[in-house]
């Protein structure tokens, strides 16, 4: 693809690490954060009352973020300055993602890029099985919980 760069906004549910949503977008604004909780709204019946963590980039602390989560009445909690730690499980949906999604092949057009990360991810949400989830795929853990 060159020299073009694309960013990708996620966002997991800590209880079983299953991406819930996420968006791609050539800049890193406040309408590629604000597309991805959309989206997720679009998801899940109601964000109200969740607990949505985040590093403390510009998007995150913008004022339409705070418009944004305080009308959806969504909990804002963010990681301390500096500190990939507090952030560790994204971090690692990252890492893995770099690894197992682009380490062979590196798509050629946005188009090819878009379906790689779709494909990731259904790959990650539905396939990809975890130590700490019993070794279940994140919606496999889901549901055999929700039995």
């Amino acid at each position: 693809m060159g020299p073009k760069k694309y960013y990708l906004s996620v966002i997991m549910d800590l209880f079983n690490n299953e991406i819930i949503s996420y968006n791609v977008s050539r800049m890193n604004d406040n309408y590629l954060v604000l597309d991805t909780l959309e989206k997720a709204r679009s998801t899940i019946d109601n964000l109200s009352g969740i607990l949505l963590h985040s590093d403390q980039g510009h998007q995150y602390t913008s004022n339409d973020y705070k418009k944004y989560i305080t009308t959806h009445d969504i909990l804002p909690s963010m990681s301390r300055k500096g500190n990939c730690i507090d952030n560790a499980c994204i971090e690692s949906f990252f890492f893995h993602f770099k690894e197992e999604c682009f380490r062979i092949e590196q798509p050629q057009s946005k188009k090819g890029l878009i379906v790689a990360i779709r494909d990731y991810i259904h790959f990650y949400n539905h396939e990809r099985c975890q130590l700490k989830l019993n070794k279940l795929a994140p919606v496999e853990y889901r549901h055999q919980l929700a039995a």
